[in-house]
């Protein structure tokens, strides 16, 4: 069943519609290349950008360049590792956030605890990096009070619980962030936002829309799946929002 629309939207000329990928758009996969771009979803994004005046953007913790080549063509902007990057236009240059790295060190930790925990996969970022257990479920509690500990004494950085994943990264830049930078320029200024997501880390982005006058979308309680994502994006573009 195709999910109503589970708010009153801003009309198109009014809105900015900002999306996050895994989870949200895509349904989660067992690594982070596995995922599969429904060949229906692009065309139903591109029509829903022309409509809203090319006000829509992807909003991930994947880097920009991932997003785009999962989906080139599509986004107005793009902003990657929770807001730690974000290009602004297509073939504009990838602004960057002033964060920390991960310590070599604290790789290297990282490296033991997959090859310690079976199954496992370690997913390097940046600024950091992702530990993902999906395959060795068991492995979590262990692989995230190992990282806790690691990350203790360095306000810098903090470790999130993700899609049966943890991820170690900077404290200095959140999808909320990214939300507010996107917003701040054209052609996403002046308009309210529409923001869709479904992990703790867009609860940040969530709450940006709203401060905006916009509507914040938490996936699980509105759509249930991804599938009731891309269902509904796919009213919106055959109805002409």
């Amino acid at each position: 069943m195709i999910p109503p629309v589970p708010l009153a939207l801003p009309p198109p000329e009014r809105a900015a519609l900002l999306l996050d990928v895994d989870g949200t758009l895509l349904d989660i996969a067992p690594a982070p290349d596995l995922v599969v771009v429904p060949p229906d979803l692009p065309d139903v994004l591109r029509t829903l950008r022309a409509r809203l005046g090319g006000a829509l953007g992807l909003i991930s913790g994947r880097p920009v360049e991932q997003v785009e080549a999962l989906f080139p063509d599509v986004a107005q902007a793009v902003a990657g590792e929770h807001g730690g990057a974000i290009r602004h236009a297509p073939g504009a240059r990838l602004d960057r956030a002033a964060l920390p790295a991960a310590p070599a060190d604290w790789l290297e930790v990282a490296e033991r605890l997959v090859a310690a925990h079976p199954g496992t996969l370690l997913e390097r970022k940046a600024c950091g990096f992702v530990l993902h257990y999906r395959q060795a479920p068991d492995s979590g509690p262990a692989m995230g009070a190992a990282l806790r500990q690691l990350v203790a004494g360095s306000p810098e950085f903090a470790v999130l619980a993700s899609h049966m994943a943890w991820e170690l990264r900077p404290s200095g830049a959140d999808k909320g962030q990214a939300v507010a930078a996107l917003m701040r320029a054209p052609p996403f200024a002046g308009r309210l936002p529409v923001f869709a997501g479904d992990d703790v880390t867009d609860r940040d982005a969530i709450a940006a829309a709203e401060r905006l006058g916009g509507i914040g979308l938490w996936v699980p309680d509105v759509f249930g799946t991804p599938a009731g994502v891309r269902a509904w994006l796919a009213r919106l573009a055959a109805e002409g929002w």
